[in-house]
């Protein structure tokens, strides 16, 4: 116990000491030469501007974020994904696999997809509109200009002159004679509901096999009188054997993909 007593006072008096030592050099240190630490702090403001060029800067990273709070919008509504992502939760239905694939997948499937299928649209863009405003060759409003080009040209190769002549007579406005004349919010609308259309067409014809199946299925188990026994549970192995028999990912892609050929 002795021992062990005197060790925890030399351990005591250690302490003490050097806790003695850090004080006396601390109040030592000038008061000149001691660093307060600096706390950063934000601000955000509007300030004046010193020239034209300040304003034209504020006013194009404005712009710029205004596009990037608009970017799902004119991803979905003018590009080819609203016709691939019903399409695939057509399929999913079809199976009746309920989560399966998830929607994480469905949706980065429609993704690349539409990467794909916009990829020409969106070089033409880049070429003609992005790259010349990144040198300084053209103006911004000449750049929107000409990305939209490209994008209403898609559009109308892919929207049916009924949906187009729906907006044309509600809008009120005269008959156009050229492509040029139609308005972009005149066809971005009729643009999308012939997207819909065409995805549910195709969606129709995905569920015809599966309805079969599920027909053939209900009648065997009525005639064996299982009438307690959900005909999905017998037929959802036998939807999920012809899919991948007939390699139904290859049938809907490839059919998904011509569909804009």
């Amino acid at each position: 116990m002795d021992r062990v007593t005197m060790a925890k006072g030399k351990a005591r008096w250690l302490f003490f000491s050097l806790l003695g030592l850090v004080l006396i050099h601390t109040w030592s240190i000038p008061v000149e030469a001691q660093v307060t630490p600096v706390l950063p702090r934000i601000s955000i403001g509007v300030e004046s501007a010193e020239n034209p060029e300040d304003i034209a800067i504020s006013l194009q990273i404005l712009v710029l974020l205004t596009i990037l709070a608009l970017a799902p919008a004119i991803l979905i509504m003018m590009t080819s994904f609203t016709r691939i992502v019903v399409v695939l939760s057509f399929v999913r239905n079809a199976l009746a696999t309920q989560q399966m694939p998830p929607n994480q997948v469905l949706i980065g499937l429609a993704l690349f997809l539409t990467f794909y299928v916009m990829a020409p649209t969106w070089q033409i863009i880049n070429e003609t509109a992005l790259q010349p405003y990144l040198q300084g060759e053209i103006t911004q409003m000449d750049a929107l200009q000409r990305a939209l080009e490209p994008t209403r040209e898609f559009m109308f190769k892919n929207t049916r002159e009924k949906d187009l002549e729906l907006f044309v007579s509600l809008s009120g406005m005269p008959r156009p004679a050229n492509p040029s004349e139609v308005p972009t919010h005149v066809l971005i609308p009729a643009f999308v509901i012939s997207e819909l259309k065409t995805a549910f067409q195709l969606g129709f014809v995905i569920f015809v096999p599966f309805l079969v199946i599920d027909l053939i299925v209900s009648s065997v188990l009525m005639s064996m009188g299982m009438l307690m026994l959900p005909p999905v549970m017998i037929s959802l192995p036998f939807k999920i054997l012809l899919f991948v028999m007939v390699d139904g990912w290859h049938l809907v892609i490839r059919s998904l993909l011509l569909s804009y050929r």
